[in-house]
């Protein structure tokens, strides 16, 4: 981008906390202006508007119904071209499938999977008119591998997956890349509550021995939206050797 060109904005869900924070720091860095979403994190989402400074704006919404996703693609229209979507707002209630509710399932099927579609659906229209742009999609190394009581949460990121080589396919002509980056276990809010034996067993099968950070995910992130100019239709692995995708 040029000196008289508008600063392209950078959207990242779920992106007061955890992994969606850390890339937001990242594309910050990067020289976009950032869109940070969140549903429910507003204290957690202000503080990291004022970290940043600049330009970065919030966007209040629940992704999971779609006047969320629409409210989510006026606020973006608004603030100029668009040219990086990450999609990283996800839920998940693990239980065995003998006790799972389904009421549960539905929840979690809406909002990493319904609302993925629906807002990729939406914002990629704001990058086909300029024939540039990148949609990474933040999917997770349990859509890969399974994982016990993650049957929801893993049949939704295998879907993601899937969603990421299709639409590799029918936004190339668009000049828009489309990739999915796969953490391992990593060190959030979601992993914070295992208990230590579950924590060893995990460790176990990860070959560094040690839990992923917020950081080493956003970095493969900010790779995929300034760099990988080659890449597209791919699911990019960080989970310290346990999967090699």
């Amino acid at each position: 981008m040029t000196a008289t060109e508008p600063t392209l904005v950078a959207l990242v869900t779920g992106g007061a906390t955890g992994i969606g924070a850390a890339c937001c720091r990242a594309l910050a860095q990067a020289g976009f202006t950032v869109g940070i979403h969140y549903r429910s994190s507003a204290e957690k989402a202000e503080a990291l508007q004022a970290e940043l400074g600049g330009e970065t704006f919030l966007v209040a919404a629940d992704l999971a119904t779609e006047a969320g996703v629409d409210a989510v693609y006026e606020a973006v229209r608004a603030r100029g071209p668009l040219e990086v979507l990450v999609n990283n707002a996800g839920a998940t209630v693990d239980a065995p499938l003998f006790s799972a509710k389904l009421a549960d399932f539905d929840q979690i099927v809406a909002t990493n999977m319904r609302s993925v579609w629906y807002l990729t659906k939406r914002l990629s229209r704001l990058m086909m008119r300029r024939r540039s742009g990148r949609i990474i999609h933040i999917s997770s190394v349990v859509g890969s591998t399974g994982n016990p009581t993650q049957s929801a949460y893993g049949m939704t990121k295998a879907a993601i997956d899937n969603l990421t080589k299709t639409l590799a396919w029918e936004l190339a002509d668009y000049g828009i890349l489309v990739n999915a980056v796969a953490p391992g276990f990593v060190e959030t809010r979601m992993t914070a509550d295992l208990t230590d034996g579950i924590r060893d067993g995990i460790l176990a099968r990860v070959p560094l021995k040690r839990m992923g950070t917020p950081n080493e995910v956003a970095a493969m992130v900010r790779f995929l939206a300034t760099e990988g100019t080659y890449c597209t239709g791919g699911v990019f692995h960080v989970n310290g050797g346990m999967h090699g995708g």
